[in-house]
């Protein structure tokens, strides 16, 4: 094998693979990336032979074709640090040695017999769908950080595909929130799955390279894998075997308190509140007192923590109904204001203990519900 390919090539490619390695595992060569050098392309391809693999595609200079695997974190290290120049790998026949070059570094990698390496899947014969990559990820962000990072229930770890009624719906919850995004489809297809939300992470950091294009979206025939497909990258995961929670019941039809405020102004305030809730059981405590005559409503987010100190920040808002008093785990809030995806959001109550509803002003496609924390007030 002989190539020539840049230096930032390799290294978008070699970071973008290298999250599908498994931080353990029992199978050393998983710990490796496979590199195919043809035609004029060199695939990249990294998994943990259980959950995700990924592929990547970069230009090259093919003079002998060629595969073979190296270690993943020596390689992305060492390719990570060189100058933005062309590398060059050599590999002799019925070696596992490498040579690199690039300016005037060199290195020998030892690698393994490609024939080793878990076989990448071939995801065909099932749904095929096609969706603009920048509203996909968007449905990804506002979603993905939901879903629950323990495996106590499975189901809840993954993001839950609802295609139906020519719309996509994404769901993840973790059994104290609730995130839902809805987008349009041009397509009538009917199909529901959960994909990992580890797989969705990455799936994020790769479409954030797509730009304008169109990610494709394949299920295989028994349902059990899903490939993105994004052009010069692929996905591929096991899907997530299981019924996910019928999540509409859990979102409030109704509601006493609607407060409407800036989204910039809560998430600094929430943050500040949070500061002072590290020490008060993540606690931060809402507000929301309704104007009198030509006074704007307002918000009060407040924190305290027994024997350390307490703070209180108040936003102007527009508050319909009547006072409302709840208290919200302080990261919770900041999550879902990070993904907000307008200037104003809307945080529908009904009573302290019940849960809260937050909404994009302007923008029905997303909703996301929180539990309240018990509080004394």
């Amino acid at each position: 094998m002989r190539l020539a390919c840049q230096q930032e090539d390799l290294n978008r490619g070699l970071a973008a693979v290298s999250r599908a390695i498994p931080a353990r595992s029992t199978l050393p060569i998983t710990q490796h990336v496979l590199l195919e050098a043809a035609d004029d392309a060199i695939v990249l391809s990294a998994t943990d032979a259980e959950t995700i693999a990924i592929t990547y595609r970069i230009k090259a200079t093919i003079t002998e074709p060629g595969a073979i695997t190296m270690p993943s974190r020596l390689l992305a290290d060492f390719v990570s640090t060189l100058p933005h120049d062309e590398i060059t790998m050599t590999l002799a026949e019925r070696s596992r040695q490498v040579s690199l070059a690039c300016a005037r570094n060199t290195a020998s990698v030892g690698g393994m017999d490609p024939d080793d390496f878990p076989p990448i899947p071939v995801v065909s014969g099932g749904d095929s769908i096609t969706i603009p990559a920048a509203r996909l990820r968007a449905g990804i962000a506002q979603t993905v950080f939901s879903a629950a990072t323990d495996d106590s229930r499975p189901v809840l770890t993954g993001v839950h595909f609802g295609f139906a009624g020519g719309k996509l719906r994404l769901a993840a919850a973790d059994g104290f929130r609730l995130s839902v995004h809805t987008m349009d489809l041009d397509s009538q297809i009917e199909r529901q799955a959960i994909v990992p939300a580890r797989a969705l992470n990455e799936l994020g950091r790769l479409l954030g390279e797509a730009g304008d294009n169109d990610v494709v979206i394949t299920f295989n025939q028994a349902g059990t894998q899903v490939q993105f497909d994004v052009g010069h990258a692929k996905l591929i995961a096991n899907l997530i075997q299981g019924t996910f929670p019928n999540y509409d019941q859990l979102i409030p039809a109704n509601s006493a308190t609607r407060t409407e405020v800036n989204v910039s102004e809560f998430t600094r305030e929430t943050r500040i509140a949070s500061i002072f809730a590290r020490d008060g059981s993540g606690i931060v405590r809402v507000i929301a007192t309704p104007g009198e005559g030509s006074a704007p409503g307002r918000l009060v987010i407040t924190a305290r923590a027994e024997e350390v100190g307490d703070n209180e920040g108040v936003i102007d808002a527009v508050v319909n109904g009547a006072e409302a008093k709840i208290a919200f785990n302080g990261r919770y809030l900041t999550d879902v204001l990070n993904v907000m995806d307008a200037d104003r959001v809307a945080i529908e109550t009904s009573s302290p203990s019940s849960p809260g509803v937050l909404r994009p002003v302007g923008n029905d496609r997303f909703v996301h519900v929180v539990m309240p924390m018990f509080v004394t007030w």
